[in-house]
């Protein structure tokens, strides 16, 4: 079997990073929504929700970051334009959102969307002996999975 630089199956390198595009653009979103509802959030629990949604959009736009290097690492080209986000996002584009539990809501789903893609992306790295990208979507799914867990605990 012919391998690449990293010592991977070339084909199914592609496959992982046509499906890490999809997470990047669906990340893109995230962090887009998460923008939006920190510019936008209004109420009793604006301070409280405005700071953690500032610190949830830096950690997500870190993570936007290592998603498209390891699109470049697998000798791929990360998407990079809003036209594509658009066409590629799992992510639901959350507009105008500026109630604290619509917020926070928002959150939920699409950290539940990431979660998807980013199991089926952990599911073919493994079936191709990758292990940096399964390395990325194991702490991807850990981090994603105890914020879900602390906005769903905000919402009681």
């Amino acid at each position: 079997m012919k391998t690449n630089i990293l010592g991977l199956n070339p084909q199914k390198t592609v496959e992982i990073s046509n499906n890490l595009n999809e997470l990047l653009s669906s990340f893109q979103t995230y962090y887009q929504n998460l923008r939006g509802i920190h510019w936008n959030i209004k109420g009793k629990q604006f301070f409280e929700l405005h700071v953690k949604f500032e610190e949830l959009y830096d950690d997500a736009n870190m993570k936007v970051d290592e998603i498209a290097e390891r699109i470049l690492t697998l000798g791929e080209v990360p998407l990079h334009t809003f036209e594509d986000y658009q066409k590629t996002s799992k992510v639901a584009v959350g507009k105008n959102v500026s109630n604290d539990a619509d917020a926070v809501q928002l959150i939920v789903s699409s950290l539940s969307s990431l979660l998807t893609l980013e199991r089926n992306i952990l599911e073919l790295a493994a079936n191709a002996n990758d292990e940096g990208t399964n390395a990325l979507m194991s702490d991807l799914i850990t981090q994603q999975e105890k914020t879900i867990w602390m906005m769903q605990s905000w919402l009681g």
